[in-house]
């Protein structure tokens, strides 16, 4: 066999510069932990300081919960993994999941049976960070690489990951067998933000409280990066997902989490979403709203909880109760956005605010009213937590409480 090319020396290719300063972060709240760290990059690319946990989900799920915020400080996972971490080995979840278990009991954090969120939201939150740093790491081509890691491990709120280790778990599967599917949902949220940030999209600068993607790296490579984490994500699941899992349930979560990204799922809620634009709100109207909804963001959020109930062996009608309840919490999620975007600032976003208003797209409040749209999200929210009622209620707890989250969040 040939051998692979050496990479390039340091400093070679072309100087990528971002094109705007970074967004200067918000500071602090009381409870909060903060941790920012810089990627790595080669000589020539700009080391742009980005939050590792986003304004730590510490506080902002400690809010939704009502729980104490946990002690200790949460720490940051090297950027950097050697190749010989790459190596695909089921185990390599179940240690992981055994590690952050041991760490949360040394830092005092109560266990999710103790039923404060707020601990199992870390905990969950730290797991899928490093499986994430393990499972994509800077090699050869490294310029690839860096721009997929810059974007997927900006941390953020991990809620896609949470719904499809919760869903697992509820119905008896283990942490480790979801932990795959888990990272490839984010893979593939990931890819849609990169995308979706682009100029010939929603062009935004700034996510996460750090510059885009394509102001970092430029638009090529955003775009390629955000094509290698689609591609990635149905690798991670089909390779990493434990021989113990049935064969039959990692096909089902493949066609699923295919459908909820394709033509019928988030990119073709992406293209009405598109079409939608400059077109009279009235004329858009309430059945295309929730149809860009349900498609753009309720997919992913779908598949999330039923490819988790899938790899945990749930029934058919089990994994029926859970699509509803996905649907609901879907929609509930893009309703509260839209509310987000008219009533918090780009500071408390980390993202550009008021894009829809300036843009008059149609949006919940646009259509129906603040008021109106409010009432609405907590019609869903109740009606997916209704979904819950024949689910064992010690198991289901964090469902319940993410739902809670979703329609209670502030950014």
């Amino acid at each position: 066999p040939t051998a692979r090319p050496a990479a390039p020396p340091v400093g070679a290719g072309p100087l990528r510069r971002p094109l705007l300063p970074a967004a200067p972060a918000p500071a602090p709240q009381r409870g909060e932990a903060w941790r920012v760290w810089s990627p790595p990059t080669r000589a020539g690319n700009p080391r742009v300081g980005i939050m590792a946990m986003a304004v730590t989900t510490q506080a902002r799920f400690a809010r939704a919960s009502g729980a104490a915020p946990a002690p200790g400080r949460a720490r940051a996972s090297p950027l950097r993994t050697s190749n010989a971490s790459r190596c695909r080995v089921a185990p390599r979840a179940a240690r992981a999941v055994a590690q952050v278990e041991a760490d949360a009991d040394a830092e005092g954090s109560a266990s999710a049976g103790a039923r404060d969120f707020n601990a199992y939201v870390l905990e969950r939150a730290k797991l899928v960070q490093q499986a994430l740093d393990v499972a994509v790491p800077v090699q050869y081509p490294e310029l690839i690489h860096e721009s997929m890691r810059y974007s997927l491990l900006a941390g953020g709120k991990r809620v896609r990951p949470m719904l499809c280790l919760a869903a697992c778990e509820m119905v008896g599967g283990k942490v480790e067998d979801a932990l795959p599917t888990a990272c490839a949902l984010e893979m593939v949220h990931t890819m849609s933000l990169i995308h979706d940030d682009l100029p010939m999209m929603d062009n935004d600068d700034y996510r996460r409280g750090a510059l885009t993607n394509h102001k970092v790296y430029g638009e090529d490579n955003a775009i390629l990066a955000g094509d290698a984490m689609l591609a990635y994500s149905f690798e991670h699941v089909a390779r990493d997902t434990p021989s113990t899992v049935p064969a039959e349930r990692t096909l089902r979560v493949v066609a699923d989490l295919g459908k909820a990204c394709g033509a019928c799922g988030l990119v073709g809620g992406q293209v009405v979403d598109l079409e939608s634009e400059g077109k009279p709100k009235e004329e858009v109207g309430m059945d295309t709203l929730r149809y860009i909804h349900e498609h753009k963001t309720g997919a992913l959020l779908e598949a999330a909880v039923c490819c988790g109930a899938i790899i945990g062996g749930a029934s058919d009608e089990q994994v029926e109760k859970l699509r509803k309840y996905a649907l609901d919490i879907g929609l509930a999620f893009q309703v509260v956005d839209d509310i987000l975007d008219v009533t918090k600032t780009s500071e408390e976003l980390g993202k550009t605010a008021g894009k829809d208003l300036v843009a008059d797209k149609a949006t919940y409040p646009s259509l129906v009213g603040l008021d109106e749209a409010k009432r609405i999200a907590r019609e869903l929210v109740d009606s997916a937590k209704a979904e819950l009622a024949d689910f064992d209620q010690e198991a289901a707890w964090p469902l319940y409480a993410l739902a809670t989250f979703i329609l209670e969040r502030d950014s």
